[in-house]
């Protein structure tokens, strides 16, 4: 689907920070059939669009020291939201208990701001002007869906439903527990899932997935290009099957085959 607009309060973006840019725009270039293009990220940094016929899809970065020194190396995706005001969401975000880096301009694309929810995870708002984030969704090799996962659901949907207008359903989830559907309007926004024993020492996080035609060629491709597989095939009537990955670089993503295609 081409976008043209993201309503705020929408998923509308995300960016790969990586230890190895050229490894990393390898395996998405190939797992998901994508063309990239090199901007300016500024201070340096090469900020890398990956395209599908001429619409940005996502985009993939070399992180700085620093932040390689800070998540030991492994590489990371962003999720952006949709704001109308960057500056009146970061305030927000300090009054329901949240923490903000910026807003800052983004040269004429946007303004942008990091926020830390009050369990612990990282996204980003995104106010555009020149750049509306993601121009294709929802189709093989373009972003579908966001998740958050968090040790205090409780917490996450009070702040979330009020940053953005969201509204929450309880559904059951793909592997017999519970799942969180935010909705903006009546329209699916977000899921969110509560962090398992099992999962070891997981923090707070907020994750990406990506459409593909065909799950099967996907698993094997991914598996081809050094991915590992986090979980097993799941599916969700009327949605589609879906696997969590690690790839190369240490980043986690889903992806996903939608029903109906």
């Amino acid at each position: 689907m081409k976008v043209e607009r993201h309503q705020p309060g929408m998923f509308s973006w995300a960016d790969l920070a990586t230890p190895d840019a050229e490894g990393s725009e390898r395996f998405y270039k190939e797992l998901l059939e994508l063309e990239a293009t090199e901007t300016s990220g500024g201070e340096g940094v090469i900020y890398t669009m990956l395209t599908k016929e001429g619409r940005n899809s996502c985009a993939v970065y070399e992180m700085p020291p620093d932040q390689k020194e800070m998540t030991g190396g492994k590489a990371r995706w962003t999720t952006y939201f949709t704001v109308e005001n960057a500056d009146a969401t970061a305030g927000r975000i300090q009054e329901l208990g949240g923490t903000v880096q910026g807003p800052f301009d983004v040269f004429t694309s946007g303004r942008l701001g990091f926020g830390v929810d009050p369990t612990g995870a990282v996204f980003a708002i995104w106010q555009p002007l020149d750049q509306i984030g993601a121009e294709v969704f929802g189709e093989p090799g373009a972003l579908a869906w966001c998740e958050l996962s968090t040790h205090d659901t409780e917490a996450a949907e009070r702040f979330y439903s009020s940053l953005f207008g969201w509204s929450a359903m309880a559904t059951p989830s793909a592997d017999g527990g519970e799942y969180t559907l935010f909705q903006k309007d009546g329209q699916p926004a977000a899921g969110m899932i509560t962090i398992r024993e099992e999962w070891g020492p997981t923090p707070p996080n907020w994750s990406v997935y990506f459409a593909i035609a065909d799950l099967g060629a996907a698993r094997v491709k991914a598996r081809e290009l050094g991915a590992k597989e986090i979980t097993p095939v799941l599916e969700v009537d009327g949605v589609g099957q879906f696997v969590c990955l690690n790839d190369p670089q240490g980043a986690y993503i889903t992806i996903i085959e939608m029903a109906g295609g």
